[in-house]
Order: C-alpha cells, then sequence, then structure tokens
C-alpha cells in the first residue's frame, strides 16, 4: 500500500503593493476620472461599425466630443471616419490602432476644431513615422535603407513642423523680444557679455603689491634723517714735515 505524499501549498502569496505603487495608482484613477473620455469599438461583422465603448451611447459620443473640442456632430463623425481610415489594415479597421490615435488626439487636448485637425494630422504622422523606422529595420539593400531613411527623416521633421504650429496657434503668434538699454558716456566703451569684476579687497591687495616707482635721475636724493652733512677736515701737519 502506498503511502501518499502530502499536499504542499504552491500558490504565490499575495503581492502587497508599496505606497509608491498605492499612490501612483490612485494618480492614474483620479486622472482617468477626470479625462472620462470612452475609448472607441469597432466591429467588422457585415460592414465596419464603430461606436463609443459606453453604456449610454449618447452620454459617450458626448464625453467624446468634449475631448475632441468640438460641439458639432458632422465634425466629430468625420473626424473619427478620417482616423478609422488611418488606422485600417489589410481593408479592416483596426481597433487598437484606432484608439492609439485617438488617445494622441485626447492627449493634446484641442480647444477647438482646428487643434483637433492639427492633433489628427500628427497622430498620422506619428503613425507612419513607425511604419517607415520598422521598415528602416528590416532593410535588405541599400535602395531600401535609403528609401525608408528619406522618408523617416522627412516625417519626423514634418511631426515637429506641427508642434510648432500647435503651439503658436494657442499662444497666437505672439513673439517676445527682450531690449536691453545700455548708455555708454563719451570716450567711453560699452562691453557686450558677461563681466566679472575683482572684489575691492583683491583690487588693494593687487594694487599694494605692485613694484615701485622708480626715482627720477634728474632730481636730487632727498637727505636722510639723522645724518649730518660732512665736509672735509684740513689734517695738521707736524713740524719737519
Amino acid at each position: 500500500m502506498t503511502k501518499k505524499k502530502p499536499e504542499t501549498n504552491t500558490a504565490k502569496p499575495k503581492y502587497e503593493p508599496t505606497s509608491r505603487e498605492l499612490t501612483a495608482i490612485k494618480k492614474l484613477v483620479a486622472q482617468n476620472a477626470a479625462k472620462a473620455a470612452p475609448r472607441l469599438e469597432v466591429l467588422n461583422e457585415k460592414g465596419t461599425t464603430i461606436s463609443p465603448a459606453h453604456p449610454d451611447q449618447l452620454a459617450g459620443q458626448a464625453l467624446l466630443m468634449d475631448a475632441l473640442g468640438t460641439a458639432d456632430v458632422d465634425f466629430y463623425g468625420g473626424l473619427i471616419h478620417q482616423l478609422a481610415n488611418a488606422a485600417g489594415l489589410k481593408g479592416e479597421v483596426d481597433e487598437r490602432s484606432l484608439n492609439f490615435m485617438l488617445s494622441v488626439v485626447k492627449g493634446i487636448e484641442p480647444k477647438d476644431q482646428v487643434e483637433a485637425l492639427l492633433a489628427a494630422q500628427m497622430a498620422a504622422v506619428h503613425m507612419a513615422t513607425m511604419t517607415f523606422a520598422r521598415r528602416l529595420a528590416h532593410v535588405e539593400d541599400i535602395p531600401q535603407q535609403d528609401s525608408a531613411e528619406r522618408a523617416f527623416n522627412k516625417l519626423t521633421r514634418t511631426f515637429a513642423t506641427q508642434m510648432e504650429a500647435l503651439k503658436r496657434y494657442r499662444t497666437g503668434g505672439e513673439q517676445k523680444v527682450t531690449v536691453q538699454h545700455v548708455s555708454v558716456s563719451e570716450g567711453g566703451q560699452a562691453i557686450v557679455g558677461n563681466v566679472t569684476q575683482a572684489p575691492r579687497e583683491a583690487a588693494r591687495g593687487k594694487a599694494g603689491s605692485s613694484p615701485p616707482a622708480l626715482p627720477n635721475a634728474q632730481e636730487s636724493p632727498m637727505p636722510i634723517l639723522g645724518e649730518r652733512a660732512s665736509s672735509p677736515v684740513p689734517l695738521k701737519r707736524r713740524s719737519g714735515e
């Protein structure tokens, strides 16, 4: 008769999040609750159907329109349709790519329809940039490398230009110019740049360590105090000398 081996508990202990992890989770939940813009669901059965992932379609659409900075239903429908076309893959809309592009637009937080359009273009340019980055990593010859590299560089520069355009649009195209007035007295010179001035103590020390001035050879030296002017004393001669 064989004895049964005692059963061992192989279940892993429940993980306890640290205080830092709990803070990050609470922050994430608060940010998602503040934005409250739903995702999009894509159904490719008997045609493509795109709808907000929300229990109430009207409420979900209203939240998405607010996140896109528009109150126009036609604009909302057209922009979602264009994003879906850009996220198409083999004739079908890729739900993951569509929601990624939508998240890029929502993350920019457009204030009006112009900003929403520019944000959608930035999302499309980024998608194309990553496509050519993948192609650049899998080239087979020099012509393919040159073609993918040129397209990749153009797209990255375009994205940077779009960022600058969005910044200028939001600030109203204002430019900040700083004018500094420099007054120079007659006979003086203006110095442009950083000027370092030595402390007074250092300046005094330098002045005290300067070599003494040489006397003028044409002037008679000053007499030394305490010494008498000596004159020649006549010597007495002895008799017979």
